[in-house]
């Protein structure tokens, strides 16, 4: 691909314990007695069958509640979690919920609910595994970057009808006796495509240089461009696909570039939701303004974010955790 522009402008043990009578040749053959067992099995009270099952008691309707309260709580955390941060740490952020709900529902799967809610109990608890499922399938996703902040997964779960389900479990249970389920406190919209304005600024220091920096988009997705001069974030814009946009009063001093490739620019999250990509330029920028007693002079940019023949500078693809946020 050629390089964009730049210009310069226990275990169960069985054991069979056995006895038998020698004899001779001569003598009828007689059986020894035998005997077995599993070593760890109590043999239960005289008269009682030691393969009987043992009795299942099920709970009372407040032993279940509380039961269901201490699931509830872990599974709520975690998916506000993951629904309120944006797009950095996001697959360690998934795979914390995963590990959370797997627990969870792993310890509701062994109750024995009071009777009247059994059914329901059982829906419950298969509506809570399978969304665990979309979200552990949705890790290969956020890997791939198709999908790039905790909201989109959370769309995602919802798109395959995962989440639902839960709901209206949660709520069944609730009417039968006021029992805490309800695990999905967000909101969770469909999937979309939100754009800002081309040459909006997301953030931006003052700009009171001669200098302009011409920023051209000609990629198939939105872009959103930072310059860092230092440590400090001191602008951030947004390009439209197929656009330019020019960035004018920049400052003197010398800058890196990054920028992030998307589709639906999540605002809350600043971060694209989907398709996303993060690059930083391979080459610093740097702004100066001279005088002299007759003039006075300075240097303007053109960033082009897309392959172009000829281009002089050579992106490099970094990892969402260290585009600036």
């Amino acid at each position: 691909m050629t390089a964009p522009r730049l210009i310069s402008c226990a275990v169960v043990t069985m054991m069979a314990l056995s006895a038998c009578t020698t004899v001779s040749s001569n003598d009828p053959v007689v059986g020894g007695p035998t005997a077995g067992g599993v070593v760890g099995q109590g043999t239960g009270p005289a008269g009682s069958d030691p393969a009987a099952a043992p009795t299942v008691v099920e709970l009372t309707a407040d032993a279940y509640r509380a039961e269901l309260d201490k699931a509830r709580g872990p599974i709520r955390e975690a998916i506000r979690k993951l629904n309120d941060t944006g797009g950095k740490g996001l697959a360690e952020r998934l795979e914390r919920t995963v590990s959370t709900m797997e627990s969870a529902v792993s310890g509701l799967e062994v109750l024995v609910p009071p009777s009247d809610v059994k059914v329901q109990h059982g829906n419950y608890v298969g509506a809570l595994r399978s969304l665990t499922s979309a979200l552990s399938d949705a890790k290969a996703d956020v890997d791939a970057q198709d999908v790039c902040t905790g909201p989109a997964v959370l769309t995602g779960a919802d798109e395959v009808g995962r989440l639902s389900p839960v709901r209206d479990s949660a709520r069944a249970l609730a009417g039968l006796g006021d029992y805490p389920a309800d695990v999905v406190s967000v909101k969770v919209s469909g999937e979309r495509s939100r754009r800002l304005g081309n040459g909006s600024y997301i953030s931006s220091e003052s700009r009171p240089g001669r200098a302009y920096l011409e920023l051209k988009n000609g990629n198939n997705r939105d872009a959103v461009v930072v310059l860092m001069r230092g440590k400090k974030k001191a602008i951030a814009v947004y390009v439209r696909k197929k656009s330019s946009f020019k960035v004018r009063g920049v400052r003197d001093g010398t800058y890196k570039v990054y920028y992030t490739l998307g589709v639906d620019w999540d605002s809350r999250s600043r971060a694209f939701s989907r398709s996303c990509s993060f690059e930083q330029f391979g080459k610093s920028v740097r702004f100066r303004t001279t005088r002299t007693w007759s003039q006075i002079r300075w240097t303007n940019w053109t960033l082009t974010l897309n392959a172009v023949v000829g281009g002089t500078v050579r992106p490099k693809h970094i990892k969402p955790n260290e585009f600036p946020s």
